[in-house]
């Protein structure tokens, strides 16, 4: 999906955000239980943000008009080198329905667990934050 690789490689969070879908559903790399919702994912998608140092897309998978996109990035988490894929569904709208998020190797995946565990406070206030202003 092209929008969102730009979003995210121009470092717009609130463009990658208005790209999710309401009940998004995002799986995490390091959780087994998926987050339900905009407002938790993009909390999560920020965390990352700070998180991931020298992130770069390098491939993109799938048709321009289809619903399933997957993106392969590299990216640094402390002194670990990551690969990983973004896989995207879209819903009938053209919002991002389901974000899954892979990585590997095994030891970069514990390093991204250990650094995003230390922003879970923050998310969890970040998306309060959000969810209270879309009640609005």
């Amino acid at each position: 999906m092209r929008a969102f690789r730009e979003a995210v490689e121009a470092h717009d969070l609130d463009a990658v955000e208005a790209l999710l879908a309401d009940d998004v559903v995002f799986s995490s790399p390091v959780v087994f239980k998926p987050y339900r919702g905009r407002a938790v994912t993009a909390a999560i998608l920020r965390a990352v943000e700070r998180v991931f140092e020298d992130f770069r897309y390098e491939r993109a998978i799938g048709e321009a008009d289809g619903r399933d996109h997957a993106l392969l990035f590299t990216a640094r988490v402390r002194d670990r080198e990551i690969g990983g894929c973004d896989v995207l569904r879209l819903d009938a709208s053209g919002r991002i329905a389901e974000l899954t998020v892979m990585v590997r190797p095994l030891s970069g995946a514990q390093a991204l667990q250990a650094a995003m565990a230390e922003q879970f406070e923050r998310i969890a206030r970040e998306a309060e934050a959000a969810g209270a202003r879309s009640d609005d």
